[in-house]
């Protein structure tokens, strides 16, 4: 069994518990002369557990295409609270209230305006970099240092879809390696009221869209078998 499944990850699910659930349902399946066979399973674009939407699973051969998949561009919708920061850029982290301005929607035009073409971001100290073999958020955990380094991200497209204070819905599409929870922070930066992440779905990873993806909870070897998509 070698090929891409296209999973709608749900909220509160990790990507490796995505990636365990289908490789037990395939080890399980798949028993020779009483033997399990073990079959490499892997992800490519992590999402956060709050995060819900399109993951890319690999079977077999397939994750030896990890990286090329993983350059892929991505589009997301996410919805940001304005007036406030976190820790963690999300709805986990301790909360700051930084000020009850309410821009105008005109404003929030503008500043969108201006987060198009290539911009340099810096990572989630909450992220999963790695910093000397160590993933960031286990060090920003243990309330040790994180020193990450900005790097270049593209930004295609960025659109308000409503306004209704606090609350931004936006649609985006960027490169690969572009953190929405630094965009949304800048975005609150530059609008003078800070800003973190209350939602977040992934819509589509290059060609393949979560419309054609399918949810891990009831899922069977069967619809695994039917559902892959060869590379």
């Amino acid at each position: 069994m070698n090929g891409i499944l296209l999973i709608d990850k749900p909220i509160g699910w990790t990507s490796f518990d995505v990636v365990n659930k289908i490789r037990t349902i395939i080890e399980a399946a798949e028993i020779v002369n009483g033997r399990k066979k073990r079959y490499p399973v892997g992800h490519s674009g992590t999402l956060d557990p709050l995060a819900t939407g399109l993951l890319i699973i690999l079977i077999g051969s397939a994750t030896k295409q990890s990286a090329v998949i993983g350059k892929f561009d991505k589009t997301y919708q996410a919805t940001m609270k304005l007036g406030f920061t976190s820790t963690t850029g999300d709805e986990e982290g301790d909360k700051t209230l930084q000020s009850s301005f309410q821009p105008p929607v005109e404003q929030i035009n503008y500043v969108l305006k201006r987060f198009l073409g290539p911009i340099e971001q810096l990572p989630p100290t909450y992220s999963a970099i790695k910093i000397k073999g160590q993933p960031a958020y286990r060090l920003a955990r243990k309330g040790l240092p994180v020193q990450l380094k900005p790097r270049l991200v593209q930004i295609n497209s960025l659109q308000l879809e409503s306004y209704h204070y606090p609350l931004v819905k936006l649609s985006a599409s960027v490169s690969s390696g572009t953190y929405i929870r630094s965009l949304v922070e800048d975005i609150g930066k530059a609008l003078s009221t800070g800003a973190y992440t209350v939602e977040l779905r992934r819509i589509s990873i290059g060609q393949h869209q979560v419309s054609q993806a399918a949810s891990p909870q009831d899922l069977t070897f069967s619809d695994i078998s039917r559902r892959l998509i060869g590379l």
